[in-house]
């Protein structure tokens, strides 16, 4: 089993995620890297109609997705900037497979005592400290059936290589018209940081903000009649180049623009193109329901309470999923970018003077003023750490002696 594959499986279930996930109005941000690997190692464990649907959502068999989990989460942890963690609780009256526990990927073990009070403060603290803090709570329900509890940590954090600078924007068109916006404005000579995807559901401008440690975030800009799921899903096939044509802003011919993107040629001080780039800060945070739908996690059998699915983590006590749950968050500033992802899986009994300039060089102008997704990649593997969508962003609030040009518009 090649990293690739696990790869390849991890972003195909980013792509059904999406269209499940990202819905119009709402803002929202998940991380299939932090969902995958419980799945892999509930696959292993399951029997039956379970096991099959797992393995299916996992996209590996089952007898091996707990090897690939185990092999995603070894090659995410030595990303500069990446982080990863298992946690596993169990209730004493449960007897748990040493097979399937060996399995496992590198956790911590720890004793759910059914004592709502006192196991929900081990998992909050155990959540926290995985995130940094940017998760202060374990996203699980906890009942007097829950036996085992299965969590996965994942935090993304990194700088850009080249920061933007801060400032303000008023829309003209689309539902962030006429709001004075805080904007995040760069300018480079790098054109081929901006591109055109052009797949079933038509053209979606993409923008590629390099950080340290490999990591990028790339920026989605759909056509206004396009689902936000649509334009996420064009933009996850196009991380591995499938059934998406990507053209650099630096070939593109300027009657191909795609949204939000202009194209053209002007007089320049420098014999450079330019690339400028518009966009805003944003910070999100969700809580997922990983059950409402199931399907897309392999986890409709699994989650039927009247009978058992797990043979293969104790023939001691049926289990079934009681709850499955993600809270991701992310936040992108001039800085840099971080995100976080804790998701837990509970088995239950049964985000001068003017003179014209010398150069005449190709521009191209970038503006993300109406909502978008973004996706975290890393480079080298073209793994989707984490997903999301921008649909609010939040307003400049200026000083009460601060004066605006009548221009806000984009300069390059």
């Amino acid at each position: 089993m090649s990293s690739r594959a696990v790869v390849g499986a991890v972003n195909a279930l980013a792509g059904r995620w999406a269209r499940v996930a990202a819905v119009a109005g709402q803002s929202t941000v998940f991380s299939p890297v932090g969902v995958w690997p419980l799945l892999g190692v509930l696959a292993g464990g399951a029997g039956g109609a379970a096991r099959a649907e797992l393995a299916a959502a996992v996209g590996l068999p089952a007898e091996i997705a707990a090897e690939g989990a185990r092999r995603l989460l070894a090659d995410v942890g030595g990303i500069p900037g990446v982080s990863t963690a298992v946690g596993l609780w169990a209730d004493r009256r449960i007897v748990l497979e040493p097979d399937w526990v060996a399995a496992l990927p590198e956790h911590g073990l720890g004793e759910l005592t059914g004592v709502e009070t006192v196991d929900r403060a081990r998992l909050d603290a155990w959540a926290a400290k995985v995130t940094g803090g940017l998760i202060p709570a374990m996203p699980v329900e906890l009942d007097e059936d829950t036996r085992l509890v299965l969590a996965g940590g994942l935090t993304v954090r990194t700088r850009w290589i080249r920061p933007f600078t801060d400032g303000v924007f008023v829309p003209e068109q689309g539902p962030w018209a006429g709001r004075v916006l805080a904007a995040l404005f760069r300018r480079t000579a790098l054109l081929d940081r901006a591109a055109v995807l052009r797949g079933e559901v038509g053209a979606v401008t993409e923008l590629s903000v390099l950080g340290y440690g490999g990591i990028e975030v790339r920026l989605l800009l759909g056509e206004e009649a396009r689902t936000p799921g649509e334009v996420l899903r064009t933009g996850i096939r196009a991380v591995f180049g499938e059934e998406v044509e990507r053209v650099t802003a630096d070939v593109l011919p300027a009657a191909e623009a795609g949204p939000g993107m202009t194209v053209s040629w002007e007089r320049s001080w420098r014999p450079e193109p330019g690339l400028g780039v518009m966009t805003v800060p944003f910070t999100v945070d969700t809580e997922h329901d990983l059950l409402r739908p199931a399907a897309p996690f392999g986890l409709t059998t699994a989650a039927d309470r009247s009978r058992g699915h797990f043979p293969g983590v104790s023939r001691s006590t049926p289990l079934a999923v009681g709850s499955a749950r993600q809270r991701a968050v992310a936040a992108f500033s001039a800085e840099g970018f971080e995100a976080a992802a804790v998701t837990a899986i509970a088995l239950d009994v049964g985000s001068a003077a003017w003179r014209q300039p010398p150069y005449r060089v190709r521009s191209v102008a970038v503006s993300f003023d109406r909502p978008f997704g973004f996706l975290a990649v890393h480079r080298a593997s073209r793994l989707v750490l984490a997903a999301g969508w921008v649909n609010e962003t939040p307003a400049h609030q200026p000083d009460c002696d601060e004066g605006f040009d009548d221009d806000l518009r984009l300069r390059g």
